[in-house]
């Protein structure tokens, strides 16, 4: 083998390693990622870069009310009453899972065409949750929410023969999540309660910009 040969070879080998690596971290342990939408206005702005803590996933831990979570966006945005989800147990839908180890391992793993929400956990499972008057009750207990807006109120979302998810209780398995930003996020009230396996991280430190950095 030549010189030339050798080298090429050995940069190759040195490409596949890192790119191994760099998936493994991004999938097992941390990533960053960028704020697009303004659902969680103030608590992040759009533009702003965060790292998200995958541990979280990678050990199998159950969020805790309050955290600030990623998630596979559900297939389905939103239902009409005569579509049968259950309003008192409402559970988001996923249809359009991949099949076949490649298409696994590119949506899942590489995230090609994933498309993903940030949110706030408001609900674990088992909990009764009640929006109503503006305010978010937990087991009959009105939630103290500092990080929204001074006088923001969480409207029960709806829409033109559109069910929101205002009285229920959270499914087991599953939390209830909505941005900060109540009037300008689609999260849980539209679409039903996140099963944990489909969170992907926990929003973890932001890093820019740098006159905000620190622990989300």
């Amino acid at each position: 083998m030549n010189d030339r040969l050798k080298n090429i070879l050995e940069w190759i080998f040195c490409f596949v390693v890192a790119f191994v690596l760099a998936v493994i971290i991004k999938y097992f342990v941390g990533t960053p990622t960028i704020v697009k939408q303004e659902s969680m206005v103030p608590t992040l702005q759009e533009g702003q870069r965060l790292i998200l803590n995958r541990l979280f996933r990678t050990t199998h831990q159950t969020p805790k009310r309050g955290d600030i979570i990623t998630f596979e966006a559900p297939s389905k945005k939103s239902y009409t009453v005569a579509e049968g989800i259950d309003p008192e147990s409402p559970v988001a839908v996923y249809e359009n899972e991949p099949t076949g180890l490649w298409s696994k391992f590119s949506y899942y793993v590489l995230e090609i065409n994933k498309e993903s929400y940030i949110k706030r956990v408001i609900a674990l499972p088992g909990e009764h949750v009640k929006i109503e008057n503006g305010k978010v009750y937990v087991n009959e207990e009105e939630l103290q929410e500092d990080y929204l807006r001074e006088g923001l109120e969480t409207p029960q979302k709806t829409g033109s023969g559109n069910i929101a998810f205002s009285d229920f209780t959270v499914p087991e398995g599953c939390v209830f999540a909505m941005g900060d930003n109540r009037t300008r996020s689609t999260d849980c009230r539209e679409f039903g309660c996140i099963p944990i396996g489909k969170i992907e991280s926990k929003v973890w430190v932001r890093f820019w910009p740098l006159n905000l950095w620190g622990k989300v």
